[in-house]
């Protein structure tokens, strides 16, 4: 039985429609999410120490005011001397209330928690949590994730009044054995929730503080569980409908790779063996498909829509960007078009009329493989026989995007391929495709030499813009990739505007192309016609060019700002060049001061050429839902996990969930509806 729902916060005392829609910038809507809230740190607030001992750091001192001042006219400063018997320290608030200055009253007793920091005036607390000295001492404080207007004691005062609102446990808490716990993980868990958010006297502090004590680790695991069965709970409802067999026999195979201007590299052949074994089943396929920029992953798809043109059904391919459709289009245009096969292109720029033609055209059966990006999943699109989904860059897309592509299916469940070239480190593919078969294309084309990659200062920019101008007297093209901080379109687009008529002074008579989100989809097409067709030497763009440009003649790669972009954003722009003969290169422009991360960040993009190293290097420095894209998407949400750090849990959770399966089905629903809420009823994506 699936636990109850959980009120909302507006049923706590004190929260109105204004301070709800603070909490729901949190993600919290509803008491659960409350309790959820895992704090970020902790500060221990149950040991007064002398004010001569304090130094540096974060204490926690108490003493008597024994003088106050206001210094300054124009911004005015409240001036406090708090002594003990140890010694004395200053108290420093910029911003001060009358009600503040007339409590700091000399003789009057304070308790006071803040850094200490040595200035010209000696030691010093800059607006310091004040309370009597009389207050009972609070012990280990959470801190939480907060935003603005929401402070840290409205916080602390709601997630208490949570506990208490939500007293019948068995209402909303689930209630796992502890068989599906490892030795010495297992403890209630509503003791320990109350656990995590008041720690006992005593508690390990840097353990909490690092999210390794046992409380922590124990709901990691139990979040991570809840993920494992969600995605088992996946391949179940995939295997439980049944597919239709698509075939493919050797001639026509022959014949559609007789026709490519390359040939297939072993690595192609072995995977395309995989999936045409799992498309010959009745049980419907679900597969992941990795291969690092340029490897070819493409070509594999089209195999397997041939397979099912081959045995009278349709295949459905959803791109993440109109761009990529296009390019997807195009090509497959040119491969398939010639034995028969009738691809078609679904566009926002298509007239009314145009539209609702090739709506009856896939509806009727006419159109073997429609591809297109979210338009595909509208309600107007109806195929006949859908037997195969190829989704490109998966993590792009919403789980809502997936279901509603997958339901335009009438006869059979289709076979669902997956394709990234944003290669999955393994602990976080264990969790957010547990429930997919795997297949990797680890092997480029023949010919196919590393991207050389060099780290610039952005104060070297007219040594740049020298080599740029060599470049192109060799009849070469290059890119020069803009991004921002805010990556709104529209300041995109102000951007790599701007940028592109600096470059056409710069550069003199050097043909400077532009492409953004927010042009027209016909214009970008002609600018990135022009660039294929060499009329346009430099194309600035900004990331949309990610994936989906190919364009042999382009070896040089210019990326403004490269210390704002992740390891794998970054390798898959620099994918875009090396695909022709010759050195090619990828120039990362920063500006000072760099942060530590972003120097680590660009040295090793700069040594690294291998995806799934530079995957796994990205997973540790920005985090999960980063990575996955997932912050937009709405998936893989923990809120107590980290597959980073709690990577060593991740194989005993999978032995938990084969045992739970087995053992406790029974507990399965509330578990899923308390660690995911709405996120449970994804389960059958």
């Amino acid at each position: 039985m699936a636990a109850a729902a959980a009120p909302s916060v507006l049923a706590l005392k004190g929260v109105g429609p204004a301070l709800a829609a603070r909490l729901e910038k949190l993600g919290i809507t509803d008491l659960v999410d409350l309790i959820l809230h895992a704090p970020s740190r902790y500060e221990d607030r149950s040991r007064v120490i002398p004010i001569a001992a304090a130094h540096s750091g974060k204490v926690l001192i108490e003493g008597e005011v024994v003088l106050t001042d206001i210094v300054g006219r124009r911004s005015p400063i409240l001036v406090c001397q708090l002594r003990d018997q140890s010694g004395s320290i200053e108290l420093r608030f910029f911003h001060f209330s009358p009600k503040l200055r007339h409590r700091m009253v000399i003789g009057s007793r304070w308790r006071c928690f803040g850094e200490v920091r040595t200035s010209r005036y000696g030691r010093e607390m800059i607006h310091p949590e004040l309370e009597p000295a009389s207050a009972d001492l609070k012990g280990i404080l959470p801190v939480y994730p907060a935003t603005t207007g929401l402070s840290q004691n409205t916080l602390r005062r709601l997630v208490c009044q949570a506990f208490e609102a939500l007293e019948e446990t068995s209402k909303w808490l689930p209630d796992l054995p502890r068989s599906c716990f490892p030795d010495g993980l297992y403890m209630p868990l509503a003791a320990t929730l109350r656990a995590l958010h008041l720690p006992q006297p005593g508690s390990d502090l840097k353990a909490l503080n690092e999210h390794r004590h046992p409380i922590q680790r124990r709901l990691a695991y139990e979040e991570l569980l809840a993920h494992q069965l969600a995605f088992q709970g996946q391949s179940r409802s995939r295997g439980s409908g049944e597919s239709p067999r698509l075939l493919l026999d050797d001639e026509l195979l022959h014949r559609f790779t007789d026709c490519l201007p390359f040939r297939l590299t072993a690595a192609q052949r072995r995977v395309f063996a995989e999936i045409r074994k799992d498309l010959t089943a009745t049980r419907p396929m679900g597969r992941l498909l990795q291969g690092d920029v340029g490897s070819g992953k493409t070509v594999v798809a089209a195999l397997a829509a041939l397979a099912a043109w081959r045995s009278g059904w349709q295949s459905a391919i959803m791109a993440p960007t109109e761009l990529l459709a296009e390019q997807h289009w195009s090509t497959w245009r040119d491969w398939l078009m010639p034995l028969g096969v009738n691809v078609s292109l679904l566009t926002s720029r298509q007239s009314g009329r145009e539209r609702q033609q090739l709506f009856s055209a896939v509806a009727s059966g006419l159109v073997d493989v429609l591809i297109g990006t979210h338009a595909l999943f509208q309600k107007d699109v109806h195929f006949d026989r859908l037997g195969l989904v190829v989704v490109d860059e998966q993590h792009r897309f919403g789980v809502d995007q997936r279901m509603a592509l997958k339901s335009k299916a009438q006869h059979r469940v289709p076979h669902y391929l997956v394709m990234t070239a944003t290669p999955i480190p393994r602990t976080l593919a264990m969790l957010r495709y547990g429930d997919l078969d795997v297949s990797v294309i680890d092997q480029l084309p023949p010919g196919r030499e590393p991207v050389e990659t060099r780290v610039m200062n952005e104060d070297k920019r007219s040594q740049l813009i020298e080599r740029l101008l060599r470049w192109f007297g060799k009849g070469r093209q290059a890119y020069w990739v803009c991004t921002l901080i805010d990556e709104s379109e529209v300041l995109l687009a102000e951007a790599a505007e701007k940028t592109a008529e600096v470059l056409r002074k710069e550069l003199g008579n050097t043909q400077v192309g532009l492409v953004h989100g927010r042009m027209k989809a016909a214009d970008k097409e002609a600018v990135m016609a022009d660039f294929k067709q060499g009329k346009i030497d430099l194309l600035v763009a900004t990331t949309v060019i990610e994936v989906g440009v190919d364009v042999p003649n382009a070896g040089l790669m210019v990326i403004e700002n490269s210390e704002r972009l992740g390891l794998a954003q970054l390798h898959q722009l620099r994918g875009r060049v090396g695909r022709g003969g010759g050195k090619s290169y990828c120039i990362l422009l920063y500006r000072t001061p760099l942060t530590e991360t972003a120097r680590l960040r660009l040295a090793y993009l700069r040594d690294c050429h291998d995806g799934f190293a530079l995957a796994e290097k990205d997973l540790e420095l920005r985090g999960p839902g980063e990575v996955l894209g997932t912050r937009q998407s709405g998936a893989l949400r923990f809120r107590m996990a980290d597959p980073v750090r709690d990577r060593d849990l991740v194989p005993m959770v999978r032995q938990s969930a084969q045992w739970l399966c087995q053992h406790a089905p029974e507990k399965i629903p509330s578990l899923l509806a308390f660690w995911l809420g709405q996120g449970s009823r994804y389960v059958d994506v």
